[in-house]
């Protein structure tokens, strides 16, 4: 059975097309996820983890090794869970 070459174009447009998309959509989720691959399967803890990671860095995907709150910091008094006195 011989080839039908005029398929071939157009097979190879969608082939790339979907290629392109994919890495295209790859991009721009692990951008905004500060270039790291996305997290699944997320429990308790790591919900908790995460509030805290937004709360010293202001970003749940970013990480610290200090665990002390930045002086100028205003986001925990945003998400109401500072006293007002304070």
């Amino acid at each position: 059975m011989p080839t039908p070459w005029e398929a071939l174009l157009p097979f190879a447009l969608v082939t790339v097309m979907f290629g392109a998309g994919g890495t295209l959509l790859n991009i721009s989720q692990r951008a905004k996820n500060q270039w790291k691959p996305p997290r699944y399967d997320i429990d308790s803890w790591d919900a908790v983890m995460m509030k805290r990671d937004k709360l010293l860095t202001g970003h749940a995907r970013g990480q610290v090794d200090d665990p002390i709150r930045p002086s100028g910091s205003n986001i925990a008094q945003q998400l109401g869970l500072l006293d007002d006195e304070s």
